[in-house]
């Protein structure tokens, strides 16, 4: 291995350092100390030289075996970012363009007992800016972000990470390093590269089966015999084969029947079941003598994405089974979890991903402008159940289709299904992120003439390119070319859909931020949502970390420059003044902190909304659409300290909506909604089985904690994996009942409980805009804290009915089991989970609460 310490200088070199390997020469800078944090402030901006220098990494090295012994040595790139030259003892060995592809070069006859390797980068966004200038024919649009963005232009020129330039939640950090693995490799006659493993079921004999592939380089001049054993002891299943490797590079397909007399416990995701895995061994014993053993787990899963008729609806379904059973998606989109990928540490990931799985998640959209994750990424979601839709990594642009950039992408595809196919989480490939929306849209607003000339380039790249390799490489799940796309009607139509957000056929993407998000009517009754959201601000103790108290105000430089999607602080203002008073405190901080409080209640409520109606439409068909089997919104982390659509704040931190989430993606919910003057409930479940459970109703006066008037509706029944009505009254009626209550004085609670300790969270309708809800008053919280092994009880009391209440111990790293909820009874126990030690002293001292009348 070449990891460790390098050296690493400027174009010019006048800077000079150590620098680790993987790593950035942004993280190499300052781990020296030559620079600030990168996201302080307006750092963002004033590192911009860092990205436009050229730098150079060298290092020197001892061969650490006998070269005259290997036929083939090779130096092996898991990954450069992006642009360099290499060179070893002085010749080049040859360049890297994409920072997606593993590099291995041949070194057998230029590597001495000492030597020194250089990678000398060239700077992306000067890379970028000159494909672009000699890019021949048409423009491949679109040339820069928005100015709001203060990102770098030509993105989609470069095989790098897309939102390095800039996105409307990131910086630009366009960053240059050795951002994976390197290495030397010596063998002799033959060397495995890739090696992966697909379940399959096959029907006909009611067994599964494994297909093992293996991808040598074969080095010896003539052919390769020997013996594969596969092993599983669990499942009483070996088997070997006699096998010939050609020489070149050459591939051995196995098919390996498991005992039918073992018992065989699939996979399942979060919610459905255990994600049981057998540990294999592959022995390689060939001719040559030198024998190779691979140890693996492997799952057992099928899934299939259903685009069928539906009786009573034009179009088609669009929604998964997982070994055999449909599964209502229900989940966020995953971002970059740093601009400096070497930061990204497994830590980091199982917070982020446990995070998910915590609030009842079961899958996570892997967005096509970030980077294909890191191993540990997929082995944790294979860990936990978090089902993967994977883009490739095109988003939100047109891209070239010269002979260079496709073989560039050919060998990245390749590389990137080889490596990840035998992940059980992955459950769909999907070419792209909103590019069959863009030309179908014409968002960059191309000539009607000129638009043949880009649908061909779209054909060309996605589907005989990328659609190609992956059905050749992986015949085990599917591929869909775009997100939103229309699906199969795409396909009809030649891939492009006129109208790729049509809610009768496959998955949209919606957001809206001018009308009211309270009102679920403006929502697309879709059959998938894999995109949908609304901004919120980060904790003032994330956004402290990176500012200076003259930062600390709505309308500061700092709050407009960490803003980076047009208008969205307006936005936010506006979405919070349809229902709740905009704080007016003389003391700027202390508004800033309640503006930041109103986000994020904003935030959730409105996603709350949306989301339970994609949940509560899976079961109807109304004017032809519904059926919906999808939730995934927009997103779940943040890339760094900023106002964005995240639930998750930059180091991890969970924002309402994160804990909203909890609830509104629970397996059994109760949701309301009220049409023409009627409140309907309807009974959510992801159970597998039926159940007959009670609906409790509860009605409060804003001014009592002792209900109005209570109903507890009995023996409903709960159908599995559905959504069923369950219980429907003009409203006027309910508020009569309820000794005159009026839809501004009271609110209403409802909850589903069953036999065996089986509950729903509580679920909440408010009848009015909290703005001008009647007898809500400042009520007293209060809260002890004590400590139980080793989690931390909060027993909370108050004096009124407090919305949403939140708890908050600053930059202490932990969740808690509820926050931003609704109370209406005096006391209510919350339990934090700590991330890291902490102590009751530590809690107490740091605890805020707020609820919503302590905004002034």
């Amino acid at each position: 291995s070449l990891r460790g310490s390098w050296q690493l200088r400027s174009g010019n070199g006048s800077v000079s350092l150590p620098a680790e390997v993987p790593g950035c020469v942004h993280t190499a800078l300052l781990c020296k100390g030559l620079i600030q944090d990168p996201y302080y402030r307006f750092n963002d901006v004033m590192y911009r030289w860092i990205s436009l220098d050229n730098w150079t990494y060298s290092r020197t090295f001892k061969t650490p075996f006998d070269i005259r012994k290997w036929q083939k040595v090779n130096l092996v790139f898991e990954g450069v970012d992006t642009v360099a030259q290499i060179l070893l003892n002085n010749v080049t060995l040859g360049r890297t363009d994409n920072m997606f592809t593993r590099y291995s070069f041949d070194i057998s006859s230029v590597i001495q007992e000492v030597n020194c390797v250089e990678v000398r980068f060239l700077s992306a966004v000067s890379y970028a800016a000159e494909q672009s200038r000699c890019h021949k024919g048409h423009s491949i649009p679109p040339a820069c972000p928005p100015p709001v963005q203060k990102g770098e232009c030509h993105v989609n020129f470069i095989r790098k990470e897309q939102c390095s330039f800039s996105w409307d939640w990131g910086p630009s950090f366009p960053t240059q390093g050795i951002w994976k693995d390197v290495r030397i490799e010596a063998y002799n006659n033959y060397h495995l590269i890739y090696f992966s493993i697909t379940p399959l079921f096959v029907k006909s004999a009611q067994q599964w089966c494994l297909e093992v592939e293996s991808i040598f380089d074969v080095v010896s001049s003539k052919p390769i015999a020997g013996l594969v054993t596969v092993n599983i002891p669990k499942l009483q299943t070996q088997q070997s084969f006699s096998v010939k490797l050609q020489p070149g590079e050459g591939s051995i397909v196995l098919h390996v029947n498991i005992n039918k007399s073992a018992a065989v416990e699939a996979w399942w995701p979060n919610g459905h079941g255990k994600q049981t895995g057998y540990n294999m061994t592959t022995t390689f014993m060939m001719e040559a003598g030198c024998q190779i053993e691979k140890f693996s787990k492997v799952y057992f899963r099928t899934v299939e994405l259903i685009q069928e008729p539906i009786p009573g609806s034009p179009g088609l379904s669009f929604y998964f089974r997982i070994n055999g059973r449909p599964i209502f998606i229900k989940g966020s989109n995953w971002i970059p979890a740093d601009s400096f990928q070497d930061r990204v540490t497994s830590d980091t990931l199982r917070l982020l991903l446990k995070s998910a799985a915590d609030a009842n998640m079961n899958a996570l959209r892997v967005w096509g402008g970030g980077v294909y994750e890191q191993d540990e990424f997929y082995d944790i979601c294979d860990e936990i159940g978090i089902m993967i839709w994977q883009d490739f990594m095109f988003a939100c642009a047109l891209y070239p289709t010269s002979q260079n950039f496709l073989e560039s992408v050919r060998a990245e595809v390749t590389h990137q299904v080889r490596r990840l196919k035998s992940h059980p989480s992955i459950i769909l490939w999907s070419g792209n992120n909103e590019n069959e929306a863009a030309i179908a849209s014409n968002w960059f607003s191309i000539p009607y003439p000129d638009i043949g000339v880009y649908i061909k380039d779209y054909v060309t790249l996605y589907v005989k390119n990328i659609r190609e390799i992956v059905l050749r490489e992986d015949k085990s799940r599917p591929f869909v070319t775009s997100s939103p796309t229309n699906g199969l009607e795409s396909v009809k139509e030649g891939w492009l859909s006129r109208n790729p957000y049509d809610t009768h056929y496959g998955d949209t993407h919606f957001y809206d931020y001018s009308r009211d998000c309270w009102n679920w009517t403006m929502y697309p009754k879709t059959r998938f949502a894999s995109e949908y959201g609304f901004q919120s601000w980060p904790s003032f103790s994330t956004i402290e970390k990176v500012s200076s108290p003259e930062d600390w105000s709505y309308t500061s430089n700092f709050s407009l420059h960490r803003q980076h999607h047009e208008g969205g602080n307006i936005q936010m203002l506006q979405e919070i003044g349809r229902h709740f008073k905009l704080p007016q405190c003389p003391d700027p901080v202390k508004q800033f902190k309640d503006m930041i409080y109103l986000t994020q209640v904003m935030q959730a409520q409105c996603i709350k909304t949306e989301t339970e109606f994609y949940r509560f439409s899976q079961s109807e068909i109304i004017n032809g659409e519904g059926h919906t089997m999808g939730a995934l919104y927009w997103q779940l982390n943040d890339i760094w300290q900023a106002p964005s659509w995240a639930s998750l704040e930059y180091g991890g931190k969970w924002k309402l909506l994160h804990y909203f989430a909890q609830n509104f993606f629970a397996p059994l919910l109760p949701v309301a909604y009220e049409d023409k003057g009627m409140l309907h409930i309807y009974g959510v479940s992801d159970l597998h089985e039926d159940h007959k459970v009670t609906l409790r109703v509860t009605v409060h006066a804003w001014s009592s904690l002792e209900p109005v008037c209570t109903l507890a509706k009995e023996g409903v029944t709960v159908k599995a994996q559905s959504a069923v009505p369950i219980y429907k009254e003009p409203i006027c009626d309910l508020l009569g009942r309820c000794r005159n209550c009026t839809r501004e004085s009271c609110v209403i609670t409802f909850c589903l409980v069953g036999e065996d300790g089986l509950q729903s969270p509580r679920n909440h309708y408010f009848l009015s805009s909290l703005k001008d809800a009647v007898g809500l008053e400042k009520t007293q919280l209060s809260a002890s804290v004590s400590q139980q092994d080793g989690i931390y009880i909060f027993v909370l009391q108050t004096t009124a009915i407090a919305p949403f209440v939140t708890l908050d111990v600053g930059s202490i790293k932990g969740r808690f089991s509820d926050n931003g909820f609704l109370m209406t009874e005096k006391k209510k126990t919350v339990v934090f989970y700590p991330w890291e030690p902490t102590s009751v002293e530590e809690l107490k001292s740091s605890l805020i609460l707020t609820s919503l009348l302590d905004v002034v």
